[in-house]
């Protein structure tokens, strides 16, 4: 089921929230599990199965390691062990095992057959959010959770299930038991929800209908379909995550922010703390920082920094070309941290943004292809290798068609519809505005929405590979 769907928006989401709102105490999280597992149930009734028998060796392995550590028996960094053995290996097998299969073949020439195992939706997301809450049992940095109801709901939550972003237990232990509920915090929810969903469905999708329009290739259009998807992705993953934030905040969960307008960053170091927030952290929480981060010899940082991204790449999906995107991103920050850096420093503002917008509109050509020779195929039509030339009448058409919209959607990239808002809230005739204004945005939203969603069959989803 997604969020920008009928189903969801009329159906669902109204009897989840009468329900969970007219239960007392404790039966509001039996009421939001159970809504979470017929959320999944509905797009993945086989997979269901994965995730719960993830999240019950989660739960137990931790209830283990907490213990034996009060016993003073020892074992737990064999638990732990384990219980990343169990999670990985189910990621590794549903996600990874083609991939390997594939390349030994090629390698070797053995022509082993492919498993041909979907993927389940979300996989890559609760992984890591079980993992995080082992690990922080383990390191003792939060306290276990003894009930595995309330262990489920974290792990099931279906606000931030299938594309994040990825819920430290830490964040939401004291909320999994004590929620407080008010109607300011259920309005600031809702404003949250319509943003993220008018980004996904009236931004990200049109982006989306320019990625896929054909065409002779020519650099023009080559060029207008990167920035397309660099759009896209952008609105539909942040999107996402306000919708998933929205959603939390009127169910009396504060989860953190995912995206900072990433696409103002002067460096590729600011970019990654912008863009993928959750995940960045992830990576150095339990990855970097554990291996030593840069409190090492220079040589074991730069291994550091090209494991943490070849991992970064390899979790996006199981093919070369997220290992190459990965890999260019370390190399770029290894880069920054060179004498190049300091010169990037000493740059005007203007000229350190077009830098880190050419190469991660670049990055996402690399991300967004079925494969390497698709992205290198790309990459060259863009710098006029390969290309029927620099312009057709169809790549002039689309350019007329869209890029007006595709200069507005760059500019709502920014913070300046923030900075406007803030500066309304400051003065009294702003905020009496704002009390009519924003509830009659949410309800247009809402409207343009639902009219999106029925007149068009056009609703990709991005996070089906992850």
């Amino acid at each position: 089921m997604l969020f920008p769907s009928i189903t969801f928006l009329n159906y669902f989401l109204p009897l989840t929230l009468l329900l969970y709102f007219a239960v007392p105490g404790r039966g509001k999280n039996i009421v939001l599990l159970a809504a979470s597992l017929v959320f999944y149930f509905w797009g993945e009734p086989v997979y269901i199965v994965v995730m719960l028998l993830s999240a019950l060796s989660g739960w137990l392995h931790a209830l283990l390691i907490d213990r034996r550590r009060r016993a003073g028996r020892g074992g737990e960094r064999a638990l732990l062990a384990s219980c990343v053995a169990v999670s990985v290996g189910a990621l590794l097998v549903f996600k990874y095992s083609d991939f390997f299969i594939s390349n030994v073949n090629a390698l070797t020439g053995a022509g082993l057959p492919l498993t041909g195992l979907v993927m389940p939706i979300g996989i890559s997301f609760y992984t890591f959010q079980i993992l995080s809450y082992a690990v922080d049992v383990y390191r003792g940095e939060v306290e276990v959770q003894k009930n595995p109801l309330d262990f489920f709901m974290y792990v099931t939550l279906f606000p931030q299930l299938i594309a994040g972003p990825i819920v430290r237990y830490q964040t939401v232990q004291d909320e999994l038991e004590n929620r407080r509920h008010s109607l300011d915090e259920a309005a600031c929810g809702v404003r949250r929800f319509c943003v993220g969903l008018g980004k996904k469905v009236l931004i990200a999708n049109a982006r989306a209908q320019l990625g896929e329009a054909a065409g002779e290739p020519t650099v023009l259009l080559y060029w207008l379909k990167s920035i397309a998807f660099t759009l896209q992705i952008y609105f539909d993953f942040s999107g996402y995550s306000d919708m998933a934030i929205g959603l939390g905040r009127i169910f009396g969960f504060h989860f953190r922010e995912n995206f900072d307008y990433p696409y103002i960053s002067r460096s590729i170091s600011e970019f990654w703390r912008r863009w993928h927030i959750s995940l960045g952290f992830w990576f150095r929480d339990y990855v970097y920082i554990p291996l030593g981060g840069n409190r090492v010899s220079k040589i074991k940082w730069f291994r550091n920094v090209l494991v943490v991204w070849l991992l970064t790449g390899f979790w996006h999906g199981a093919q070369w070309n997220f290992i190459v995107w990965g890999v260019m991103f370390a190399l770029l920050l290894l880069l920054e941290k060179s004498d190049f850096g300091a010169a990037l420093r000493r740059a005007p503002a203007a000229l350190r943004s077009v830098y880190v917008l050419f190469f991660v509109n670049l990055s996402f050509v690399i991300f967004n292809a079925n494969d390497m020779t698709a992205a290198l195929t790309s990459l060259a039509g863009m710098f006029g290798l390969g290309t029927a030339g620099a312009a057709d009448t169809q790549s002039l058409y689309l350019l007329r068609s869209y890029g007006f919209t595709l200069l507005l959607a760059a500019v709502l990239s920014t913070p300046l519809v923030k900075i406007l808002g803030e500066k309304l809230h400051a003065s009294r005739a702003g905020e009496c505005l704002l009390c009519v204004a924003e509830p009659l945005g949410c309800l247009t939203l809402l409207v343009l929405v639902t009219g999106g969603i029925v007149d068009g069959s056009f609703n990709p989803f991005l996070y089906f590979r992850f």
